[in-house]
């Protein structure tokens, strides 16, 4: 298997005649060919052959090639030879997502400042295009994409099914209905890679990781549809938990429940934009204010054991990993944000007046020297959590975004798995040169899925 990194022009010739210049027909093999099986994503012609005198990697497709396998544009991308005869135009790679409000400038919502920022990173390796459910047929196994132009407008080219198909649909009712399960299974029964399948449930990441050895270390004790028994149980065992729902995102529901033997219970949580605290003097008068407040929801909320954190002026800190899998598949830790909750608050999370710090300066005002340590032991254990969940989860994942918390003993925990992390720590000027190191990954990756990888860039631009 040959690789190499190819600038693609278009002739007007309507046959089916794809020309190489003599440096691609060097490195691929390919003198004295006649005819190759040439491929874009799931579309496969036959075509001539014919050598191109101009120095450089650069393919010139006839009209008829270009329209029969359906190239969306001209530009830089990887030709892969697989076989003898067999050439293979991308990676095509579609970035799965989805808006109810759809306009012309503005296709996928929330979403589309940041896949315009993918499909920028990908523009010279890759045939990169977002899509939507309804954007595919089925009948013809064609999709309806969304490219950038060089001037970063919006067009669209109808291309075959793509290589691979990273999913960021931005809504979990939505994933959870059978038309969108049968929609991501239509993939991987045509052998299309697909990865970040869904949204994760708190519940099911501890469930998976009750009998991983290696991944119990790190994850606080945590019971799912707790009774209230075992609730009462668990906050006197540890003092204080964490009581939240299993589908929860933004720290939306969640209450820390505290008991102290001489003054009674106490349930922190936040109301109408402020933070709330309520103290009971007995146990079952706090179960009555989460039933009344919850009422039959309380039944899909976790409880999960507290942990002392380390803490900046009071105020407790944890830390979002954004975690990758690479060009090589494995996991990395691309980005790192600290986040100091803000004052009385149940999370840190910065809706809710948490502030965002990065970890070296966070760690430095807390472990002083030893921050550096600290930090790369979290780094270690961030990987083997990601490994773990990975090794117990039923599809394929690409991404994590994992929220570690970090005690005063310097012992690391991971208190949630997100399958679909948002990038608002990237937000950060210090991070802003690790949310680019993000979107090489989220490319690399795909390279990797879709076998597109070891190509040499050579000046094709």
């Amino acid at each position: 298997m040959s690789l190499t990194l190819c600038n693609v022009q278009f002739s007007q010739q309507s046959d089916r005649v794809v020309y190489l210049s003599n440096p691609v027909l060097k490195s691929l093999n390919l003198a004295g060919k006649k005819t190759v099986h040439i491929k874009l994503g799931n579309e496969t012609i036959t075509a001539a052959v014919k050598p191109l005198k101009r120095p450089g990697h650069h393919v010139y497709l006839s009209a008829g090639v270009r329209q029969s396998i359906r190239v969306p544009k001209a530009g830089n991308v990887y030709l892969l030879q697989d076989g003898n005869n067999d050439l293979q135009l991308g990676p095509l790679i579609g970035v799965l997502c989805d808006s109810s409000f759809r306009t012309e400038s503005n296709p996928f919502g929330g979403c589309t400042g940041f896949i315009r920022q993918l499909l920028r990173t990908g523009e010279k390796k890759a045939y990169f295009f977002a899509f939507a459910p309804r954007d595919v047929n089925w009948q013809q196994e064609t999709i309806n994409g969304y490219f950038l132009n060089a001037n970063g407008s919006w067009f669209r080219r109808v291309v075959p099914l793509p290589d691979v198909v990273y999913n960021r649909l931005p809504s979990r009712r939505a994933e959870t209905s059978s038309e969108i399960s049968a929609f991501r299974e239509r993939f991987t029964k045509r052998k299309i890679p697909f990865f970040n399948w869904t949204f994760f449930n708190k519940s099911d990441i501890y469930r998976m990781l009750d009998n991983d050895v290696e991944a119990l270390k790190h994850v606080p004790d945590s019971v799912s549809k707790p009774t209230a028994e075992k609730i009462k149980e668990m906050i006197e065992k540890h003092g204080f938990l964490y009581f939240k729902p299993a589908a929860g995102s933004f720290g939306v529901g969640i209450y820390r429940l505290t008991y102290h033997p001489k003054r009674g219970y106490f349930a922190r949580f936040r109301r109408s934009g402020s933070n709330v605290l309520l103290r009971f003097s007995n146990f079952n008068s706090m179960m009555r204010m989460l039933q009344s407040r919850h009422g039959i929801s309380l039944s899909n909320y976790v409880s999960q054991q507290g942990i002392r954190l380390i803490e900046i002026d009071g105020c407790p800190l944890d830390f979002r990993f954004h975690m990758h899998k690479n060009g090589k598949n494995e996991w990395v830790p691309a980005g790192i944000g600290a986040k100091k909750a803000g004052r009385g608050s149940v999370t840190t999370h910065i809706k809710n007046g948490g502030s965002l710090m990065t970890p070296e300066q966070a760690l430095g005002r807390v472990f002083g020297d030893k921050a550096d340590e600290v930090l790369e032991r979290a780094k270690r254990v961030s990987v083997k959590l990601s490994e773990a969940i990975e090794r117990n989860y039923p599809h394929r994942l690409g991404e994590l975004g994992l929220d570690i918390g970090i005690d005063q003993d310097g012992e690391v925990w991971m208190f949630e798995a997100n399958a679909k992390p948002g990038r608002s720590i990237f937000k950060h000027p210090a991070l802003k040169e690790q949310g680019r190191a993000s979107l090489s990954y989220i490319l690399d990756h795909c390279l990797y899925l879709s076998r597109f990888q070891g190509g040499k860039a050579d000046g094709t631009t």
